[in-house]
């Protein structure tokens, strides 16, 4: 049996009961000062910045904000010479006399500082502080999610698969600069979910509630070694203002269907506490036309198939977010938080496959009449404890996590056959029915350290425990004489369990022109798959190193060089280890792989930087064990099976170049293009060597456009050469989205109004890369919607101050089905 690794617990707790302690050994000074604060009434002044200053040089020491009875407590102050300033909105800054900390005057009492109204003329003057749709900072790629026209009403999936160097394949899987195996992280939290729920989870976010989306092709070792590919964290939007505040959104839209969204988030924020909550709603119906041309040969005899399937899927999503943070001191916080989701999904696939000798012609045919219905349940619970132990930057976080999951899946497959096209019955109908239902229960612990060397020296380090069970009881009947009979044959049940304890160190540090960055990793890993009705366990235990370097060299004042390296890892997904076989149609299903191993990747960056704004990337990285997705035919049931398998290898050379141009003062734009080459290969793939390799190329170019203050415009177009997806390859796919945007309402309301797909362009067209093997698909989604979405903001809007919070169970939730 697998246990919580019980000497991490108790080093956690440690850590947590102990902090105050740790933190007060580290302290100079036993001074300390009060004071209250009024305005011209004697009324007090609540939520103005208070800053303690020395008085030699008025060097900042402490800064706190006024409470609800407009006073303020400084505490810890070495022995000294200070003033106090105090800022507030509509008043003159206010500074006192100076005053002396020392053993005879270890408490100081402030009478009442009188605010004066600032009663000076100002002329009216227009400033714009809003953030480029792009950015680049550092070692990521920033995506301004909330400043985009276009991300109004779109799912997170919609707006992933327009940014820069991304491209999603007809299963949902994300690739990030031509390289596979991406890490998905919300709220720098990991989501622990199988590229197809991680699908489901991406369909059910609102863009609406995006702030930001982070992209990240090389990450430290401070970060989990999951993602051979990278990392692409996604910032939900947060209402950071002091008082009480919120937004509320509601949107429709259509395209072929009718769609509709909304959303409210509260926040309520005051000096010791933060109050803070969301409930976002989607109820989408959607529309796809598949097309799947194929054939197989079977003693020298060639039988097609012509498949052409609609589908029509209703997705309604329910997620929501709740917690609090309370300021122990000024230099500590301990926050609670529960989120989770309640989403649900009907599905009505028809889909009729003609049969024939020769293409084109039809000696049978099925007609499927598939009808599905999912709901999906989460609820995770965040225990966070934050201390800033001193100025410097010496910090502790320590996250204790506990997530459940119960996702049910339930279809009904009626199968009619015929002999020729006029529908004469060829024999009974086959009507069977499955049902899925998943538990995934998540347990994590973790406690991150910063040590500030000295100025420009920093040691990171931490330590991390997960542990995840599951159990997915797949269950198959036959209707028989008008009863449901269980079908032993193809039901079964699969239980996982994983436990992964990691250790980290990072250190930083800085010369006059060069940054050095070194880290190492450690994760230990425990596994156990259980096949129960087919008796079978397979178990691992292994040990990884993934050390990591990044190298960055100032040539001049606007010309820098950079270096990385990183070694990362990929597991499998829990439902692609789980043997059941899942039905798509009667000729086409997929079978998970008990023996699948993980994947590991080294990627090489050698990055050039001109005044921060032109970016020239070469990349290249090597994986080997490469888990890949295969299309298998059985010449003797004439079917399909997607099957999971690992490849020898895979490498990929890229090279990005991203370049912001100001075309105007009211015109903007960001484009960014990568060039890449991936080579799949494999000495044995069905019985012969398999090799396949592909030349790349992406563009992205959004343009923003200015037309008034309060009007504005976006278009943004992508272009995807022809790619290879390990035993695939696609077509090229391009399409354009239009939006504009008006605010209203001394700013608080805004109107947008976006386009998707303005040409009706998209659709995703793949054939096999295996030799002889004879596969088309076509797959045309919804694409062209039009959406109308107004926003109002209300309440307070008077300093910032939230935190971010990294919770230490979310790269376990990635691998967990969360509907769509």
């Amino acid at each position: 049996m697998f246990k919580i690794n019980n000497q991490l617990l108790i080093l956690l707790l440690f850590f947590i009961l102990n902090i105050p302690k740790l933190y007060s050994q580290s302290t100079v000074g036993k001074g300390q000062v009060n004071g209250k604060i009024i305005d011209e009434k004697s009324a007090p002044v609540i939520y103005a910045a208070v800053g303690l200053l020395n008085a030699a040089d008025s060097t900042k020491f402490k800064v706190v904000i006024s409470d609800l009875s407009g006073g303020f407590n400084f505490t810890n102050i070495p022995d000294g010479n200070y003033l106090i300033t105090v800022e507030w909105m509509g008043y003159e800054k206010k500074f006192t006399s100076p005053f002396t900390i020392d053993a005879a005057h270890q408490v100081q009492q402030i009478n009442n500082i009188n605010m004066v109204p600032d009663t000076r003329q100002l002329q009216t003057v227009s400033i714009t502080g809003k953030k480029p749709l792009i950015e680049r900072k550092n070692d990521k790629l920033i995506m301004n999610v909330a400043n985009s026209i276009l991300a109004t009403g779109n799912s997170a999936l919609e707006i992933l698969s327009k940014a820069p160097g991304v491209t999603v394949d007809n299963n949902g899987n994300i690739s990030l600069r031509g390289k596979a195996g991406i890490s998905i992280m919300i709220d720098n939290k990991q989501t622990y979910l199988s590229s197809a729920q991680l699908t489901s989870l991406l369909r059910s976010t609102d863009g609406s509630a995006i702030q930001t989306i982070e992209l990240m092709t090389n990450p430290s070792a401070k970060y989990d070694a999951a993602g051979t590919g990278g990392i692409i964290n996604i910032r939900m939007k947060k209402n950071t203002s002091y008082g009480t505040n919120g937004t509320v959104t509601v949107g429709g839209g259509y395209g072929k269907n009718y769609k509709s969204n909304a959303g409210l988030t509260l926040n309520h924020r005051a000096k010791n506490i933060n109050i803070f909550g969301n409930y976002n709603y989607t109820n989408n119906k959607e529309l796809e036309d598949l097309i799947i041309n194929r054939s197989t040969m079977a003693d020298n005899q060639k039988t097609y198939f012509d498949q052409q399937g609609k589908h029509n899927i209703l997705r309604k999503n329910n997620s929501y977010k709740a917690g609090i943070d309370y300021n122990l001191s000024d230099k500590s916080i301990l926050g609670f938080m529960a989120s989770g989701y309640v989403n649900s999904e009907r599905t009505n696939n028809d889909i009729n496959t003609l049969i024939g000798s020769r293409p084109f012609g039809v000696d049978s045919s099925v007609v499927a009449d598939n009808r599905g219905k999912s709901r999906y349940r989460s609820q995770t619970y965040n225990l966070n404890y934050k201390s800033v132990i001193d100025t410097l930057g010496q910090e502790l976080n320590a996250d204790v996590d506990y997530s459940i999951f119960h996702n049910s899946n339930d279809i009904i497959y009626n199968n009619y056959f015929s002999s020729n096209l006029a529908g004469v019955q060829a024999k009974p109908p086959l009507i069977f029915r499955n049902s899925t239902p998943t538990d995934v229960k998540i347990w994590a612990g973790k406690i991150d350290y910063t040590y500030p060397v000295n100025p420009k020296m920093k040691l990171e380090t931490g330590v991390k425990s997960s542990y995840v069970s599951t159990d997915n009881n797949f269950q198959s009947e036959g209707l028989q004489n008008g009863d449901w009979v269980n079908d032993a044959a193809s039901s079964n049940r699969f239980a996982y369990k994983e436990q992964v304890n990691a250790a980290y160190v990072n250190l930083h540090k800085e010369f006059k022109s060069t940054t050095l960055q070194v880290g190492l990793r450690s994760e230990l890993t425990h596994s156990e798959g259980n096949s129960i009705t087919l008796q079978s366990i397979v178990k691992r235990n292994y040990i990884d190193f993934f050390p990591s370097v990044f190298v960055n060299q100032n040539l001049s004042k606007d010309n820098e060089i950079g270096f990385s390296y990183s070694r990362r890892i990929d597991r499998p997904d829990y439902q692609s280890l789980n043997p059941f076989i899942y039905f798509a149609d009667l000729y086409t299903f997929s079978k998970g792989n008990p023996l699948l191993n993980p994947q590991y990747a080294n990627a090489f960056e050698l990055t050039y930087g001109y005044k921060k704004t032109t970016n020239v990337t070469f990349g290249y990285t090597h994986t080997k064990d490469v888990m890949t997705t295969t299309t298998i035919t059985d010449t003797i049931k004439k079917t399909l099976l997607l099957y999971e398998q690992n490849l020898a290898s895979r490498s990929t050379t890229s090279l990005n170049v991203s370049r912001p141009v100001a075309i105007t003062t009211w015109w903007n734009t960001n484009n960014d293009a990568t060039l890449y080459y991936s080579r799949f290969s494999s000495p044995d793939l069905l019985g012969t060597p398999f090799k396949s390799g592909k030349l790349t190329f992406l563009i992205n170019t959004v343009h923003t456009f200015v037309i008034s203050p309060s009007v504005s415009a976006e278009l943004s177009a992508d272009y995807v050469s022809s790619q290879v997806y390990g035993t695939y390859v696609a077509k090229p796919m391009h399409g354009i989205d239009l939006g504009i945007s008006k605010s209203f309402a001394d700013k608080r309301a805004n109107l947008k109004l976006a386009v998707n797909d303005v040409f009706d362009q998209r659709k995703l067209q793949v054939k096999s890369a295996i030799t002889m093997q004879d596969y088309n698909l076509s797959q045309k989604q919804e694409s062209r919607v039009f959406r109308l979405t107004f926003s109002y903001n209300f309440g307070s809007s008077v300093i910032k101050g939230i935190r971010e919070r990294l919770n230490g169970s979310s790269s376990e939730q990635r691998r967990v089905k969360s509907g769509n």
